[in-house]
Parts: C-alpha cells; sequence; structure tokens
C-alpha cells in the first residue's frame, strides 16, 4: 500500500470542507488545539506530582474492610 501523496489530501480537504463547512471546520480544529493544549499540561503536571502523591500515600490510612458478615442466626 502506497502513502497518500498530496493531491489525495488536497481531494480529502476539499470534500470534508464541502460536507461540514469552513465554520464548523475551523471550530472542530480550534477543540482539538485546546485538547492537545489540555494533554501537554497534564503530562507536565503529572510528571511534577509523584513526589507529593508519594507523601500523602503514606500519610493515608489503611483501607478498611467492609465485606457483609453472613448472619448464622437466622436458619
Amino acid at each position: 500500500m502506497h502513502a497518500m501523496g498530496p493531491i489525495q489530501l488536497i481531494v480529502i480537504a476539499a470534500v470534508v470542507l464541502v460536507l461540514f463547512g469552513k465554520g464548523k471546520v475551523s471550530s472542530l480544529m480550534g477543540e482539538v488545539g485546546k485538547g492537545i493544549t489540555a494533554f501537554k499540561k497534564g503530562m507536565n503536571d503529572g510528571a511534577a506530582e509523584p513526589a507529593k502523591d508519594a507523601e500523602t500515600a503514606e500519610a493515608a490510612p489503611a483501607a478498611k474492610d467492609v465485606t457483609p458478615v453472613e448472619d448464622k442466626t437466622k436458619g
């Protein structure tokens, strides 16, 4: 299978513009850009937090067992 050339990309872009319109495509691309920016920010924030998470994990109380116990008096 071969890679898509510039002519194929232009045809696809023209079809998308005809189907969705210029306004819809531009707003969609704006949302994609915001999503990428938020993802990168989250990745950077996540890389800085492991030390904080380790401190809170040590201070957190142990998990409590809440499994229901069968009543043996009922028969």
